[in-house]
């Protein structure tokens, strides 16, 4: 338990209130912690002003209060706290010090294992702006329940066997690319995608030939299933590549071609049971009577749709990995499908829990992207445009780096930038990709954060490790800006606990952005290393102790944590 929710604890066990909710005064200057009297004063039947003027009085004197509240005040219905900053930061910082990377962490989900499945691209396709959003959050929501305790276990589910792969099977044979065009065949087959997609439009009576083609490698023989086995190896190298440049990785990648098999099996058994039924051919699921219409589940030309893999893999994920929750991340247009799912498991028995996580569209400025018309920018695209605007910027910085040091930093702020885009608002809002704002180095941007971590980090080198060595006297970070910086860091891991809770890893992005701000606000106004020595030392360990908390956060959010840019 953190400094700050121990405290909390103190002042609620002191009230004898079932449930305490602090808030925070938007202005320190009229308290750094607060609670609204208004429910407690309903139950008793007080006036809320007149009940917290009575128990500011009363918590004023408490004895156990004493030691880290330098007074009580009320303002109208409110009462407000404010910390004794000499003992608040010094048991902020010593917490910080002692517990390092795993500050932050708590124990909330302990004894429960999650499986979170993210990433579920297709093979024979590229992998666009709308994917890493994608990767993006599950990535830092494995990250967030991990340091909320649960056993996670992230996956990839891959389609590899659905109706794209034919599509662009039937466009490759009539049109193949040059293999020595680029050194990624992966990358290749997306643009055959592409290609055939408006050509089928075009002529939507090819699509007969497609469908052949479908069958084909269904059946897992003929010359079409061996060109399937050998595109596919492309799409796997490809993603397998994205992934190492990400840092994402897996704990399983599935993929439909693996489970399918199984899946069908399981719609033989439903349909015995009625819980599925057919249809003019094809199989259903008819789920009016709850109000979730009906799931196509196998087509009438009999090759099978998402759900029959989806089916083979949840029984996985709960016989198999032993999971107490399923989480998939998949983009908000598949809302009422994951309720069809949840509805089906349900019927065959499953009593486990399964979440669908969604997040909205990424679109650019220009408009919503389409992987079947080409008006996407691929992730390639992005990262090469990124990297020549970031490369250009530290090369102006930095005059005096080879060529080597600054493409190494100009790739980590641009992986960097890819992914904090993708986080830096909640997962319900729409992002429009900016490059040019993305890449600037002040506002609400990657750039700007790793520049304050990277300031942070050059005061702590300056400074020399001689600082370090003995304990500071942390009561001297006794003035407002020290207080308010002290304050932020101490918040870190409610932070984390709600972001964690709400599945929004935007809040541990809106947390970073301010903490750099009040740091950076600290840094111009407050003389570290030119102070008298008993305070530079303190502010050298409250340096040290901020540089702590963005890492921590920036471990959270997948950003490499760059000690100079």
């Amino acid at each position: 338990m953190s400094v700050l929710e121990r405290l909390k604890q103190k002042i609620a066990a002191e009230l004898a209130w079932e449930k305490a909710v602090f808030t925070y005064p938007p202005d320190m200057a009229l308290g750094d912690l607060s609670l609204a009297c208004f429910e407690e004063a309903a139950k008793e039947k007080k006036n809320p002003a007149a009940l917290a003027s009575e128990l500011a009085q009363k918590l004023s004197a408490a004895p156990s209060l004493q030691r880290d509240l330098a007074s009580v005040k009320a303002v109208g219905p409110y009462l407000n706290f404010f910390i004794r900053p000499e003992i608040f930061a010094a048991e902020t910082i010593n917490e910080i010090k002692k517990t390092k990377d795993k500050f932050g962490a708590n124990s909330s989900g302990q004894g429960k294992k999650i499986m979170i499945e993210f990433s579920n691209g297709n093979t024979h396709k590229e992998y666009h702006v709308g994917h890493l959003r994608n990767i993006a959050y599950g990535a830092a929501m494995t990250n967030l329940l991990k340091a909320a305790g649960y056993e996670v276990l992230p996956v990839s589910y891959i389609n590899d066997f659905g109706i794209h792969v034919a599509k662009t099977i039937w466009q490759w044979q009539k049109d193949p690319a040059p293999l020595d065009a680029k050194e990624d065949k992966g990358y290749l087959l997306g643009q055959s995608y592409v290609a055939a997609s408006q050509e089928l439009d075009a002529d939507p009576e090819k699509k007969t030939e497609v469908g052949k083609i479908m069958a084909e490698i269904e059946s897992r023989s003929g010359e079409n299933y061996q060109l399937w086995q050998e595109t596919r190896q492309w799409s796997i190298k490809y993603f397998d590549r994205i992934y190492q440049e990400l840092g994402i990785n897996f704990f399983h990648i599935f993929y439909e071609s693996e489970v399918i098999d199984a899946g069908r099996k399981i719609v033989a058994d439903l349909l015995k049971r009625n819980i599925l039924k057919l249809s003019q051919g094809a199989v259903i699921a008819d789920l009016e009577e709850y109000g979730l219409g009906v799931l196509p589940i196998i087509r009438s030309d009999g090759t099978a749709l998402y759900p029959v893999g989806d089916l083979e893999l949840a029984r996985a994920k709960f016989q198999t990995y032993g999971v107490n929750e399923s989480l998939y991340v998949v983009d908000v247009r598949q809302s009422l499908y994951f309720q069809q799912l949840a509805k089906i498991l349900e019927l065959m028995g499953y009593d486990k829990k399964i979440r669908h996580l969604t997040y909205d569209f990424v679109t650019l400025p220009e408009g919503m992207m389409k992987s079947r018309t080409g008006q996407v920018i691929t992730y390639e695209e992005l990262k090469d445009k990124l990297l020549t605007k970031l490369k250009a910027e530290t090369e102006k910085r930095h005059a005096d780096w080879t060529a080597s040091r600054v493409l190494m930093v100009a790739t980590d702020l641009a992986i960097s930038t890819i992914k904090f885009e993708m986080l830096k608002v909640g997962a319900d809002k729409v992002i429009t990709f900016n490059i040019e704002e993305a890449a600037k180095f002040d506002g609400y941007t990657a750039c700007y954060l790793q520049y304050g971590y990277a300031r942070l980090k050059s005061i702590v080198r300056k400074g020399g490790l001689g600082w370090f060595q003995a304990p500071a006297d942390l009561s001297r970070l006794n003035d407002a800006k020290a207080k308010a910086l002290v304050l932020k860091i101490a918040r870190y891991p409610e932070i984390i606990t709600l972001a964690a809770e709400k599945y929004n890893p935007s809040e541990v992005a809106k947390y970073l952005f301010e903490l750099t701000q009040l740091f950076n606000d600290y840094y111009h106004e407050v003389n570290i290393l030119k102070a008298e020595r008993a305070d530079k030392k303190a502010r050298l360990a409250l340096i040290k102790a901020v540089a702590q908390v963005l890492q921590n956060g920036f471990n959270v959010l997948g950003l490499r944590a760059l000690e100079e840019m």
